[in-house]
């Protein structure tokens, strides 16, 4: 089974071992049988890079359903498809998720990561999270603030404090998430990011209609290549590729934008960086792999492109960044059997 076939990438060699979960149940069972051997988790595919060689252990395929809705409260099953999750609960009159539409990738994933997008994150919403407990052989439910969200990272994926994996490291594989339960607002909340409150005509700090701010998010996305479209090449990626560094403020670059991030720290725009160290919009690199034409953050593949190709790509941008800037840049996908 070529893991290529299920990650928008279109990269990935063969598993060892293959099965698909369709209820949390099967998805349980599947883990515990895989006993002590490398075990991969895969969704959407839209947010990891598998190593050419592929993956020398158990991956499960998340194709559990599930999707309720108790007052303002919405429990969704891991292997519900994101953008129907934001377009189902906006459809609802809920609201807090609706700048996260277009995003690809399965509900299970967003905790993983803290999803965010246009001013919103899934921790802002999310009230726990249903898991399989690996190491206690047990389902639990991790309440918000047990599951230690920082930015694009939580307990799932790194380790407490929201410290990234380290290089070798595939993601925390203790928690195999089961479900998640979002608590969403009655009444539409503040459009919080520039570039969306003009597309909407709004004030930074206004309230605009859920469904607005849907189809808003929807068209930014698509200019720059981010929802997934087969009739466009640039979106064959895994999304933005690197974060946004936090850095302590006294380093930022000279002219960069800057946005607070609290202890004198700020957060600093990957694609100013990559763009200011000379790597624009359509920049080839080796084998198929280039920047889109869209968005400097996206890394997409074409005819003969390999794992290889863009991890070597992936770091001459991030080598670039930092001989210019002294800044390091991090990758966002989950990279499996590869390095940075």
């Amino acid at each position: 089974m070529k893991l290529a076939d299920y990650t928008t990438l279109g990269l990935g060699g063969p598993a060892r071992s293959f099965v698909t979960a369709t209820t949390s149940e099967e998805l349980v069972e599947a883990v515990r049988t895989g006993g002590d051997e490398p075990l991969l988790i895969l969704g959407g595919g839209s947010n990891v890079v598998v190593a050419d060689q592929g993956f020398p252990g158990l991956v499960i395929h998340v194709a559990t359903r599930g999707f309720t809705v108790d007052g303002n409260r919405v429990t969704v099953a891991a292997g519900e498809g994101w953008d129907s999750v934001v377009e189902r609960t906006v459809a609802a009159g809920l609201a807090g998720l609706e700048c996260l539409s277009g995003i690809p990738g399965l509900a299970g994933a967003t905790p993983i990561q803290n999803v965010g997008a246009y001013g919103q994150e899934v921790s802002d919403t999310i009230a726990g999270v249903r898991v399989f407990d690996r190491e206690k052989d047990e389902t639990l439910f991790l309440t918000n603030d047990m599951c230690d969200f920082s930015y694009r990272t939580s307990i799932f994926r790194g380790v407490p404090g929201g410290r990234p994996p380290g290089p070798a490291q595939w993601g925390n594989d203790r928690y195999v998430v089961l479900e998640v339960v979002f608590d969403l607002a009655t009444r539409p909340g503040p459009v919080r990011y520039a570039e969306l409150a003009a597309s909407l005509g709004v004030e930074v700090g206004e309230c605009a209609a859920g469904t607005a701010v849907r189809s808003s998010v929807l068209n930014l996305r698509r200019r720059k290549g981010m929802v997934i479209d087969p009739a466009d090449p640039d979106t064959r990626s895994a999304g933005s590729f690197f974060t946004n560094p936090i850095v302590a403020a006294e380093v930022v670059p000279e002219g960069a934008p800057r946005f607070a991030a609290g202890e004198g720290r700020v957060k600093v725009p990957a694609a100013w960086l990559i763009e200011q160290a000379g790597f624009g919009k359509g920049y080839a690199g080796p084998d198929g792999v280039r920047i889109s034409s869209k968005h400097t953050l996206a890394l997409v593949t074409g005819a003969g492109a390999t794992t290889a190709s863009l991890i070597s790509l992936a770091r001459e941008i991030r080598d670039g960044v930092r001989d210019r800037f002294g800044v390091e840049l991090r990758p966002e996908p989950v990279l499996v059997g590869v390095e940075l």
